[in-house]
């Protein structure tokens, strides 16, 4: 009797999930957004032929393969790519910070300024005693979306994240809201590099598929999300302040890419 009805249990939780993604998917606005095959052209015209790419160029960071997430304005999944040879080539935990970092640009940006953040200007906010400790324990990721397997389909077009809310709230370099006719659509997130190449990886997925998919600039400027450099003996003069990482001339990089020019800053670590 015990068996059975242990049996029962697990079936109907294994149908309450399954009806969860279909019932997500089905409300999902990814029409707005690149498609699989987009977003993975874009992820690998980012990083170098060492990574899975095409990119003649370094990003700053290890120049490791990558996941890349794309999400509706809801925070639903569109799309999970990689740029290696195959879904294990990348760091496995980057898939779900891809998720995160995705879900979060998209949930912390509205279409007026200063309501647009990417992750990697939530890294001194969210320090402590700062104006938005806490916000990595406020949203807490949902196992049910970013676990679901069969992992075989990790990072394929039909990802069985796909449709879900991975939920999640990063706090570095990586994620940044997609607009499309001055408004948010959803939000790209990168991972698998240190945080700083992420975030300029993540740049340049956008900047292809603004090229190649018909999106557009963030209304309050292009590079307006960009990563700040400038904490210098723990404080952040803007109070939006990020980190250098190891690999070294990741601010030139982001420079070179953004035309932005980063302001002094204290080398790693800080």
């Amino acid at each position: 009797m015990k068996k059975t009805t242990t049996i029962l249990i697990l079936t109907g939780s294994v149908l309450f999930t399954t009806g969860f993604a279909l019932a997500d998917k089905d409300k999902t606005a990814c029409k707005n957004l690149p498609d699989w095959r987009q977003l993975t052209d874009a992820l690998k015209a980012s990083v170098p032929t060492s990574a899975g790419g095409t990119l003649n160029d370094k990003n700053g960071g290890l120049e490791l393969p990558m996941w890349a997430t794309l999400v509706d304005n809801f925070g639903h999944v569109c799309a999970v790519t990689f740029s290696g040879s195959n879904n294990r080539a990348q760091w496995p935990a980057s898939r779900i910070i891809s998720m995160q970092k995705a879900y979060t640009a998209n949930s912390l940006t509205v279409e007026s300024s200063p309501g647009i953040f990417s992750t990697a200007q939530l890294f001194y906010p969210t320090q402590p005693g700062q104006f938005l400790w806490g916000l990595d324990q406020s949203n807490p990721v949902n196992p049910a979306v970013v676990y679901r397997g069969p992992t075989h389909k990790w990072g394929s077009s039909n990802d069985p994240a796909v449709g879900g809310i991975p939920g999640g709230n990063n706090r570095f370099g990586g994620g940044i809201a997609i607009w499309k006719n001055g408004e948010v659509v959803g939000a790209l997130g990168v991972s698998g590099d240190t945080s700083c190449a992420d975030h300029n990886i993540a740049l340049r997925v956008r900047d292809n598929l603004v090229a190649t998919a018909g999106l557009s600039d963030n209304p309050a400027g292009h590079y307006a999300d960009n990563i700040i450099y400038d904490i210098k003996k723990g404080k952040s003069a803007s109070g939006f302040g990020h980190p250098t990482c190891p690999g070294g001339k990741e601010d030139e990089i982001n420079t070179k890419i953004t035309g932005i020019t980063h302001p002094a800053h204290d080398d790693f670590p800080n």
